[in-house]
């Protein structure tokens, strides 16, 4: 008995190391494969380095002179480059790199699985590059005409339609410019749109999502990230309908109730906007404290000669003060700052251009001596402060945490820099007022930009997730959208609107492929971030009347530009969360910052609408942009019940 027990023994020993010498053999191989892999991804990446920058080179020049050899050079570009990431693709997919034990280069791995546009056959991606190409021809070739003077009609988005938002205070003026800019940039597009969105989604689908609303949600690597951006919303939503109802009645003060009603929408071409996305250039008659000091610096930049070259070396002077990176020569030979007087076709639309070099970075910027201008050349200065900062990151990694983080990392210094403290240390303005209301005139001001920008940001692509989904047809592209600016923004168009017009193009973004939420994210997490150095700096003490949040200036801190800097060097090398809590402590997208930030004026805002008995909310339009038909198939196929997910009702 007990030689058989033995026997057994042994036989079960024997094939415990038949399954250990197995095992170690498995190991080795995946071993062996995972330092193939690692090779592998170095050559790779090497590779679409060099893509990326030769890709870029040409969409440069394609965009800061639109001509058709450059045009058919970038077509051509990105058609070479797709067929060429396709084929190392097709190795890439060969390694089992869901097994690696190295989570860095698994990450690597994954994201290089997904291929992008190039995933398209040839003919397929070449009329979705194309389809792009026109819409962006399409907004940098529109132009209007001259209300005061009918003959003259070259005007331009930069910075003619701009200057007539900013500036003009008659009615049908705004009116006639709204119109005619949407109609020339906007339905002139709609033909390409429902190309683009075709092609797009079979790409989409290539790549293994169901349609591109997954694909570009999937980039915040968070399965209820659209759960979060409506509580997001909830949270600052009180806030901005406050504002409304406190703009509402100012407009309907100026131009009449005829024009503006007392509890519908606002009309859209009454905020100073010709996308009616940020108010402020209405805050000239809206002010709560007319008689307090105004912080507007336009006059000031002008007496004092400034210059685009000036914007851009402040911006830089005020990032080295923290301890960052000032720009390399390459930037300043090569970056395009003011509009060429050459007579070209080029998009004007600021941007910050990453080269993949590790030496070119520029900004195409058709700059004008203004205020806004000012802070926007901090905010695409500190795109590039992001890109020199994660440049020695592998080319996969060369990104933000999440698109968001980009948005944010300019907009948090502009934060400092648009300050009464900040403006005063630079001799921008002569007095820096403290007392209660002088700080209301200023969260105020803030207010019409960053909180007015919420609600558009939110929803410009909660519009394009249902074009992409199927359930926002091109026979419902107009309505849906204009639905959803009611909804969101309580405002209206100023006329009827049918689908023979297509509104969403009118807006850059739209026309250029740009996903949006990562302008609606970043100001939210701009505040986090702006709390957090500003803690760090020892500007701000909650609790501490002299030490506001609003006034806080990080200028020549290097305690915050130091700790800015740990994240921004991080890339996308890790998810959002963990560069998230390397500056601010915290994991997770959070609105207490924002609505710290601004709690003085929505208390104020909330005792002066109850004491001139502002109606809070909006009722519905009464302006045609859907027909009767259109707002049943919306009843039946479930849109309103969709649209009050994302409003949290």
């Amino acid at each position: 008995m007990m030689l058989k027990i033995l026997g057994e023994l042994a036989l079960l020993g024997a094939i415990a190391s038949v399954f250990i010498v197995a095992a170690q053999g498995r190991a080795q191989e995946r071993a062996a494969e995972e330092n193939s892999g690692r090779e592998y991804m170095r050559s790779l990446d090497e590779i679409m380095g060099k893509a990326k920058n030769k890709l870029t080179l040409a969409a440069w020049a394609y965009e800061s002179n639109i001509t058709k050899y450059n045009e058919d050079k970038y077509l051509q570009t990105s058609l070479d480059i797709a067929e060429e990431e396709k084929e190392y693709w097709k190795e890439t997919m060969t390694y089992l790199w869901h097994e690696f034990y190295d989570e860095d280069l698994k990450r690597m791995f994954k994201k290089y699985s997904v291929l992008g546009t190039s995933a398209l056959p040839e003919d397929l991606n070449q009329r979705l590059i194309q389809a792009i190409n026109n819409m962006k021809a399409t907004y940098a070739k529109a132009t209007i005409c001259d209300f005061k003077d009918p003959s003259k009609c070259d005007l331009t988005i930069e910075p003619s339609v701009t200057n007539i938002f900013a500036k003009s205070q008659d009615a049908e003026e705004l009116k006639q410019a709204w119109l005619q800019w949407h109609e020339a940039a906007g339905a002139a597009s709609k033909g390409n749109f429902t190309e683009y969105v075709e092609m797009y989604n079979e790409a989409a689908k290539l790549n293994g999502f169901d349609n591109v609303a997954q694909w570009w949600l999937s980039e915040y690597e968070t399965s209820d990230i659209e759960d979060q951006l409506a509580n997001l919303w909830s949270r600052v939503k009180p806030l901005y309908e406050q504002i409304h109802a406190y703009v509402r009645r100012h407009l309907r003060e100026k131009y009449g109730e005829d024009v503006v009603s007392a509890k519908g929408p606002i009309p859209a071409h009454l905020l100073g906007n010709i996308w009616a996305q940020t108010w402020n250039n209405i805050e000239q008659f809206t002010k709560p404290f007319p008689n307090k000091l105004d912080i507007d610096v336009t006059d000031a930049l002008v007496k004092q000669n400034y210059t685009a070259l000036k914007f851009f070396q402040t911006a830089e002077d005020f990032f080295k003060s923290l301890n960052l990176s000032g720009m390399p020569d390459l930037f300043w030979d090569r970056s395009i700052i003011e509009k060429p007087d050459d007579g070209r076709d080029m998009v004007c639309h600021a941007s910050a251009w990453d080269f993949f070099d590790r030496e070119d970075f520029r900004i195409k910027q058709c700059t004008s001596i203004t205020s806004d201008f000012f802070t926007t050349t901090h905010h695409e200065m500190g795109h590039i402060q992001y890109y020199l900062q994660y440049k020695d990151q592998p080319v996969v990694y060369r990104q933000g945490a999440n698109p968001g983080f980009h948005e944010a990392v300019g907009d948090v210094i502009a934060l400092s820099v648009a300050t009464p403290k900040h403006l005063k240390l630079m001799g921008l303005l002569e007095d820096d007022p403290e007392d209660k209301e002088s700080n209301i005139n200023q969260l105020y001001k803030m207010g019409l930009q960053k909180i007015v920008f919420l609600p558009f940001g939110y929803l410009l692509d909660i519009y394009r997730y249902g074009v992409f989904r199927g359930t926002t047809t091109p026979n419902d592209y107009n309505c849906h959208f204009w639905q959803l600016r009611e909804s969101f923004q309580g405002i209206e168009p100023p006329t009827t609107r049918t689908e023979n017009d297509f509104d969403p193009a009118a807006k850059y973004h739209v026309s250029a492929d740009v996903e949006y939420m990562r302008y609606y994210i970043s100001y939210i997490i701009q505040f986090q971030f702006h709390r957090s150095m500003c803690q760090l700096a020892g500007e701000y003490t909650p609790g501490d009347s002299s030490k506001l949040l609003s006034n806080c200036d990080v200028y020549n801190n290097t305690a915050a530009g130091n700790a800015l800097q740990n994240m921004l060097k991080l890339g996308s090398s890790k998810p959002w969360p963990d560069a998230m809590e390397v500056l601010t402590g915290q994991r997770n997208m959070d609105a207490s910052g924002v609505m710290e930030y601004f709690q003085p004026l929505y208390d104020w805002l909330k005792e002066e609408n109850a004491r001139t008995g502002e109606y809070i909310g909006w009722e519905p339009s009464t302006v045609q942009y859907c027909t009767q038909e259109q707002r049943s198939f919306m009843d039946q196929t479930g849109f309103k019940e969709r649209l009050a997910k994302y409003l949290k009702n």
